[in-house]
């Protein structure tokens, strides 16, 4: 058995509790990894506030970068001393098994099986092999836990799901560390104009420094007419990295419109933030003009590109620790999640152990 320190959501709605776990041995198929950062990710807020009470006690967290300690009789990509990224995407589509079953870890709080799949807000992680992915030592560091999330997510959005080409135009909502993630991977791939819409003037000039070509405070103005002005009738791509449902349901009319003939297709909207119970959206926006309108977890295969986002981060090119802009020590993180929501916290922020 080993002992970690963990922060349990022990009631919706509450701090998180942070004590003494015992995590079991790691199955064939398990890896323990020894974390030294994770990142705080807006998400941890909503799950706090949308679990129910029949799910708690729930270990939360799901971008860490550590060392793996112990390795699974079946586990053959890792070994112990890997450095490795947790994240929540899996790296294959583990076919010939169940792989929600494989998330159990039989981890216990106080008598009671914890829910939850991995639990990066702990010392020690014990996750499935799949969301555990073992990266070169030269770009091991705290930072480096921010591509399992937020840099794979809005960059990967970008990336991937769009295929952003030079001078297609881009807006992005919410410029926390997904959204400035999406803003520089338009920027890399030549992208204009890149238009960040956020409430707070100081994060949008952040934004600025990270790609944005152009910023709308939404509390100051009409983001979908401003941008309308900017792209001159609409942008190529419009991103929701905050997951209102206001946000969800003006990302589709701020992108251009196409017509009736062939090959005559509006712009796409694409939801890459945490999603919304519910949304309505105008039936003429999709039919008329042939707008689209599509959700993205970022579309990264973890074996491929966590090495290329950290690649470029050594290049200059994406630099990771100018976007962690905050950094708390473990038993301080209520204090980061309650700053994350409190809007204080530019970019990404991380816990240390």
């Amino acid at each position: 058995m080993i002992k970690t320190l963990s922060a349990i959501l022990v009631e919706p709605k509450k701090p998180l509790e942070i004590e003494e776990l015992i995590i079991p041995d790691p199955s064939p198929e398990q890896v323990v990894v020894e974390q030294i950062a994770s990142g705080i990710c807006l998400s941890q807020v909503h799950e706090i506030d949308k679990t129910p009470i029949d799910q708690c006690p729930r270990i939360i967290g799901h971008e860490g970068v550590g060392i793996a300690t112990h390795v699974g009789s079946a586990v053959k990509s890792i070994k112990e001393g890997d450095n490795v990224i947790t994240t929540w995407v899996p790296r294959s589509n583990f076919p010939g098994r169940d792989f929600v079953d494989s998330l159990v870890t039989g981890i216990k709080y106080k008598g009671k099986e914890a829910t939850g799949k991995i639990g990066t807000f702990s010392q020690k992680c014990l996750v499935d092999q799949e969301l555990v992915v073992p990266i070169p030592s030269e770009y091991y560091s705290e930072e480096a836990s921010i591509v399992g999330c937020a840099v794979l997510t809005g960059a990967g959005s970008v990336l991937h799901t769009a295929s952003v080409r030079p001078e297609d135009s881009v807006a992005v909502i919410g410029v926390g560390g997904v959204g400035l993630s999406a803003i520089k991977m338009a920027s890399l791939l030549q992208a204009y104009p890149i238009v960040a819409v956020d409430i707070s003037d100081d994060k949008l000039d952040f934004a600025r420094k990270w790609g944005a070509t152009h910023t709308i405070n939404s509390t100051k103005t009409d983001p979908v007419e401003e941008i309308l002005k900017i792209s001159k009738g609409g942008v190529d791509y419009a991103f929701d990295a905050v997951g209102t449902k206001k946000t969800h349901e003006i990302i589709l009319p701020m992108v251009k419109g196409g017509g009736p003939g062939a090959y005559n297709n509006g712009g796409t909207a694409i939801l890459i933030g945490w999603p919304h119970d519910t949304m309505e959206m105008v039936p003429r926006d999709f039919l008329f003009f042939q707008r689209q309108y599509k959700g993205s977890h970022g579309a990264s295969d973890p074996n491929k590109d966590f090495k290329m986002y950290l690649r470029l981060d050594s290049e200059g090119k994406f630099p990771l620790k100018e976007l962690v802009t905050k950094k708390y020590d473990f038993m301080d993180i209520n204090k980061g999640l309650s700053d994350l929501r409190d809007g204080k916290i530019f970019g990404r922020a991380l816990v240390t152990f």
